[in-house]
C-alpha cells in the first residue's frame, strides 16, 4: 500500500487569477492515532473561510492543504476511536489547525464527526457540515433559543444575509424551531428565502429598521448578522427586545458601537464554529450536533442547500473555479466539488 496521496495545495496565498493559486501535489499519507479517523474524501464544499484562509497564508516550504467540509469513508481508526467503523460514510467540518479535506485522505478527530445523512447524496451532504454547525451553535448555544420542533413559538428573529451559505440553513432551523423568520436578500432571491423557511423577506437595499417595523411584529428576540456587524448594529439595537440577542459570525477591523445595546441589556454574541476544535473545548458537542442535523435531514425536516456541483474531480483546476465562484460574493446556498483526486 502506498504511503503517499494526491492533494490540492499551494505554497503561498495568491490571488485567484494567478496560475499557481492551486497546484496538484503529492504528499505523505497520514496515519491515525488516538481519537483520529482516517477518511477517504469523496466530496468537499468551499466556504468563505476557505478563500479567506488561502489569501492570508504566507509563503511556505510545505504545501498548504485547505478544506473543511467533507464527506468520506472511514478507512482506518486510531487506538482510542471507538464510535465509527471502517466503511462508515461520515460528514464533518474539520479544524483550522490540521491539514484539510482537499486531499485523498484526511485525519479527523472522531468527536467532530457524524454519520452522513442517508437520504442526501454525497454532494448534498458535503454542503452542510460547516454551515449547519455554525447555524446550530449560533441559534441554540449563543442566542439562547431552544432546540426542538416548534420550541420557540411566539418569538421572532431577523437574519441578515439570509440567502448565503449559513443563512440558508439558519432560516430553516429557525423556522423548524418555531421562530417567525425575517431575512434580508436581494429581491431576486426572495423565492429562495421562502423555500428555506423565511416568513418575511426584506430587500437589503431598503431601510432595515423601517422595513421590519412595518411588519408590526413588535420587538425581536434576536438579530443574527451574517455579515460585517458594524453597519447593522444601530438598527439591530432599535429592533431587538430587552434582554434579547444580537449575534454575528463575521469579524470586523473597525470599531463596533456595542454601547447601543446597553439600554436594553441585550447581549452581543460571536459565533465561530472552529473555536471548539481549535481550543479542544467540548468537541463532542459538534459530532452530536451533526448527528441531530442528519436526523432532521433524513426526516425531511430540513433540506440541503446545495446549489452548484463541480463533478470533474478534485484538482487544481476545479478548486480554482470553486474559489473564484465563492469569492464573487454572490453565492446562493452552497458549492461542492466531488469526484476522484487528479494529480
Amino acid at each position: 500500500m502506498t504511503n503517499t496521496m494526491k492533494a490540492v495545495g499551494f505554497y503561498e496565498g495568491l490571488l485567484i487569477d494567478d496560475p499557481k493559486v492551486f497546484e496538484n501535489v503529492t504528499v505523505s499519507k497520514p496515519e491515525p492515532t488516538d481519537h483520529d479517523l482516517l477518511v477517504k474524501v469523496l466530496a468537499v464544499s468551499v466556504n468563505p473561510v476557505d478563500t479567506k484562509t488561502r489569501v492570508a497564508t504566507p509563503k511556505q516550504i510545505d504545501a498548504k492543504i485547505l478544506g473543511f467540509d467533507a464527506v468520506g469513508e472511514v478507512v482506518a481508526t486510531g487506538s482510542e476511536a471507538t464510535h465509527f467503523k471502517i466503511g462508515n460514510r461520515v460528514y464533518y467540518a474539520g479544524s483550522i489547525i490540521r491539514s484539510g479535506s482537499n486531499a485523498e485522505f484526511q485525519l479527523i478527530d472522531e468527536r467532530l464527526v457524524a454519520l452522513a445523512p442517508q437520504k442526501l447524496s454525497v454532494a448534498e451532504a458535503a454542503a452542510m457540515p460547516l454551515v449547519s454547525l455554525t447555524a446550530y451553535e449560533l441559534l441554540f448555544e449563543k442566542m439562547g433559543y431552544q432546540f426542538g420542533e416548534n420550541a420557540n413559538q411566539g418569538k421572532s428573529i431577523l437574519i441578515i444575509n439570509g440567502a448565503g451559505g449559513v443563512g440558508s440553513i439558519a432560516t430553516q432551523l429557525a423556522k423548524w424551531s418555531g421562530l417567525t423568520v425575517i431575512a434580508t436578500s436581494s429581491p431576486k432571491k426572495f423565492d429562495w428565502l421562502k423555500q428555506n423557511g423565511v416568513d418575511y423577506p426584506i430587500d437589503y437595499h431598503e431601510d432595515l429598521q423601517q422595513a421590519v417595523t412595518n411588519l408590526n411584529l413588535g420587538l425581536l428576540s434576536g438579530v443574527a448578522v451574517l455579515h460585517t456587524p458594524q453597519p447593522y448594529l444601530k438598527a439591530a439595537s432599535e429592533l431587538v427586545a430587552p434582554f434579547g440577542h444580537v449575534a454575528t459570525i463575521v469579524g470586523t477591523k473597525v470599531d463596533v458601537p456595542f454601547e447601543l445595546l446597553k439600554d436594553k441589556a441585550a447581549s452581543f454574541d460571536w459565533e465561530f464554529m472552529f473555536a471548539k476544535s481549535k481550543y479542544h473545548y467540548d468537541e463532542a458537542t459538534q459530532g452530536a450536533a451533526l448527528t441531530a442535523m442528519a436526523d432532521l435531514f433524513d426526516a425531511g425536516k430540513l433540506h440541503s442547500t446545495l446549489t452548484e456541483t463541480i463533478s470533474d474531480g478534485i484538482n487544481a483546476t476545479t478548486m480554482t473555479a470553486a474559489h473564484r465562484q465563492v469569492e464573487s460574493g454572490h453565492m446562493m446556498g452552497k458549492l461542492v466539488v466531488e469526484g476522484p483526486f487528479n494529480g
